[in-house]
């Protein structure tokens, strides 16, 4: 297991959110999912959610249009 820090802004705000993933590496549009479900997984909010073949770019573009933005991965120590 891999420990991740994605550091990012929520609507402007400074946010830090861990995550614990077996994948050696979390690219960008990767870390943008996770916070799409963080913050918008919900079944209300689902229809915010990228599709399953969205790219790379549509899911940092949907990540955007809601608020996220300027998405730093991290990598920490192997678990």
């Amino acid at each position: 297991m891999r420990n991740y820090t994605i550091q990012y802004l929520f609507n402007g705000e400074p946010r830090t959110h861990h995550i614990e993933l077996k994948q050696s590496e979390l690219a960008v549009h990767d870390a943008a999912m996770h916070l799409l479900q963080l913050h918008f997984g919900d079944g209300e909010n689902s229809l915010i959610m990228p599709t399953a073949d969205s790219t790379a770019d549509e899911i940092l573009e949907q990540a955007n249009l809601v608020g996220i933005t300027e998405i730093e991965v991290q990598v920490g120590v192997e678990g």
